[in-house]
């Protein structure tokens, strides 16, 4: 059992001209063999973009890509022929298989754009690429499933996102399972022991249960793992 906290103070960077990257593992030139994932997810970036910029198109192969929109709007476009605007508070799913190409740009009328988006590791290679967009997501008083589970598929088997939006004081239990990725997009929670402000994560592994709770308002990401 373990539960280690990695602090958003700690996070490798990039800024360009209008946008910041920050990076909770090895990324790019940042190449950390301490840090090269968390079971399948392989990459948890953090971007905050200026409107109108962001991403221009690029290449992906064998790779599940689960955006989650915090601010703003994040304009898509890929080779399948997906085109879509995604506001704050959606989930969307890239499923780069046999290969891929998209460009990701923040809506120029939306104003700056905040998202954090993940890669995991897909349970098998070769697939037809797709994409696909959530609705916003019920309100709930505790973690919603917005990718895996009962949201958005994923072709990385066992793989959940959830999503809680916190008033200060409310706690929600983290799911039974040996793996779990939580981070406070926004406010502040207490975890076990350790207490999370906005950019910071906590990693656990076999600790299923354990109460997170908000000291302040709070939007909280969990990834959770089956294996």
């Amino acid at each position: 059992m373990s539960m280690a906290l990695y602090a958003g103070s700690t996070r490798t960077s990039e800024t360009v001209k209008g946008r910041l990257t920050r990076h909770s593992f090895s990324f790019g030139p940042h190449y950390d063999p301490a840090n090269l994932g968390f079971g399948p997810l392989v990459c948890h970036n953090d971007d905050l973009l200026d409107p109108a910029t962001g991403y221009a198109e690029h290449p992906h192969s064998e790779l599940e890509i689960v955006t989650w929109v915090l601010e703003g709007a994040l304009v898509h476009t890929d080779s399948t022929g997906a085109s879509h605007v995604v506001e704050a508070g959606r989930a969307q799913v890239l499923s780069a298989g046999s290969g891929i190409r998209h460009s990701e740009v923040a809506d120029r009328s939306s104003g700056r754009c905040r998202f954090v988006q993940a890669w995991l590791v897909p349970s098998a290679a070769g697939t037809e690429p797709s994409y696909v967009l959530g609705e916003a997501p019920p309100p709930a008083s505790g973690l919603v499933e917005v990718a895996g589970g009962s949201g958005l598929p994923i072709g990385t088997a066992g793989a959940r996102l959830m999503v809680a939006r916190l008033a200060a004081g409310q706690a929600v239990a983290l799911p039974d399972d040996p793996r779990h990725h939580v981070f406070a997009a926004t406010g502040a929670v207490d975890l076990g022991e350790h207490s999370l402000r906005g950019g910071d994560a906590v990693r656990l592994t076999d600790e299923g249960g354990q109460q997170v709770r908000a000291t302040e308002p709070t939007e909280l990401l969990v990834w959770s793992f089956a294996t």
